[in-house]
């Protein structure tokens, strides 16, 4: 059979009420396009059952049909039934799901959690590996016609991974849509209106674009004739700043422990207006622990002299925020843990002030000269800066490593 045309079924009664707005129905739309699959609807349902007669009709017209919500434990999380009456096949038990969600909820799977590991007879459960709501997928007989029917759970978080990392794939290897080739990118600090802005200035008329606002980094998606694909992209890099362009599905973070783990490097690290969270992304990789020491939080001018030997002179001269200071930071965090490299972030993060943005990284390294940047961020807010500044502090980092002047690389970052 040939897939060509796809519903999306949105659940949500908070969705219907207004209270939030739906953001999957414009993602997963996109996506399939991208593919080359027609949009035939795209349906927003509240938690009352009104998802079993829309679903009826799609599943008559088109060849994939997609839901999202109404997986949870609740009485009006309605999804698998309904699936399963159209089907025509019992709810049943999958002992795996019903293994991993015991292990992770103990005793309270039994009662209402205890249906989350249910399926239509058929149907292939979606792993959720963050979340108690697992996806499940199967076909449902029409007349002549095995209808792809895909459910995922609502919640952006659980949604998103799931849909990128299982359901795209399978999408993708299904027959008979105009499947087109694309390229993927990375972008980094750049804002999505500005990314939009530069992907117009460098059009030539031939590629199409689109995008995919993640928490620490923009996906780019392009397509059309190849060698156009890589003149836009060429041309974007050039706009946006060396090493803010990255081809592939990366986090900065990850391209700088992949380059420590190559060269079998250790990191340490020194924050202050980041207050951790760039520790807290080194590790969010399994095995984190053969290349990070570690990371101190000094937020306070007393933590920076007294833990990191900060000069008190600094601090009451150029003052937290500085070259010296940064540098300082960078070297004791160094001094302490022993570790073949490290950096510092010290800045304002806001929410108020003229300095709001500007953020002071210092990088050192064994056998090599130390350096120092200052970068000035648009601001959304606290965690805007603070995130932006862990993501230039990774992208710093590993060109540190290569031997690059960091100074020469931030005077051509014009957007960020």
């Amino acid at each position: 059979m040939n897939y060509q045309n796809a519903s999306i079924f949105i659940i949500g009664t908070e969705l219907t009420r207004g209270i939030i707005g739906d953001k999957h129905g414009q993602l997963i739309a996109t996506e399939l396009s991208h593919l080359g699959y027609h949009v035939d609807r795209m349906v927003i349902v509240p938690d009352d059952g009104t998802i079993g007669s829309v679903l009826r009709d799609g599943i008559a017209t088109s060849d994939v049909v997609i839901i999202t919500g109404g997986l949870g434990p609740t009485s009006d999380d309605l999804t698998r039934k309904v699936v399963a009456d159209l089907a025509g096949v019992p709810l049943v038990r999958d002992q795996a799901s019903f293994d991993y969600l015991y292990k992770n909820i103990g005793e309270r799977i039994w009662g209402s959690n205890e249906v989350q590991a249910m399926f239509p007879t058929g149907f292939v459960p979606i792993p959720n590996p963050y979340g108690t709501a697992p996806g499940f997928r199967g076909y449902i007989q029409k007349d002549a016609r095995l209808v792809a029917c895909i459910a995922m759970p609502g919640p952006p978080r659980e949604m998103d991974p799931m849909f990128f990392n299982e359901v795209l794939p399978l999408l993708a290897s299904l027959r008979g849509h105009n499947d087109f080739e694309r390229d993927e990118y990375s972008s980094y600090l750049v804002a999505e209106a500005k990314l939009e802005e530069l992907c117009h200035q460098v059009d030539i008329g031939t590629v199409q674009w689109g995008t995919r606002f993640q928490n620490l980094r923009i996906s780019l998606y392009l397509t059309g004739e190849r060698g156009a694909r890589r003149q836009f992209a060429q041309r974007l890099s050039q706009f946006m700043g060396p090493s803010l362009l990255e081809e592939g599905d990366h986090e900065a973070v990850d391209l700088l422990t992949d380059e420590l783990v190559k060269q079998k490097l250790t990191i340490s690290c020194a924050e202050s207006c980041t207050a951790g969270l760039a520790s807290k992304l080194l590790t969010d990789k399994a095995g984190s622990s053969s290349w990070f020491w570690g990371g101190v939080s000094t937020y306070a001018n007393e933590a920076k002299s007294k833990i990191l030997g900060v000069n008190q002179a600094i601090l009451d001269g150029v003052g937290p925020v500085s070259r010296e200071c940064a540098i300082a930071m960078a070297d004791g965090i160094q001094t302490v843990s022993g570790t073949d490299v490290a950096f510092s972030i010290t800045g304002f993060a806001g929410p108020e002030g003229s300095e709001v943005g500007e953020v002071w990284l210092g990088f050192c390294a064994k056998d090599r000269q130390k350096q120092a940047v200052k970068l000035k961020f648009s601001s959304w807010g606290r965690d805007s800066v603070r995130r932006k500044a862990c993501v230039a502090a990774f992208i710093l980092c590993r060109q540190y490593l290569a031997g690059c002047q960091l100074l020469d690389m931030c005077e051509q970052w014009q957007y960020i």
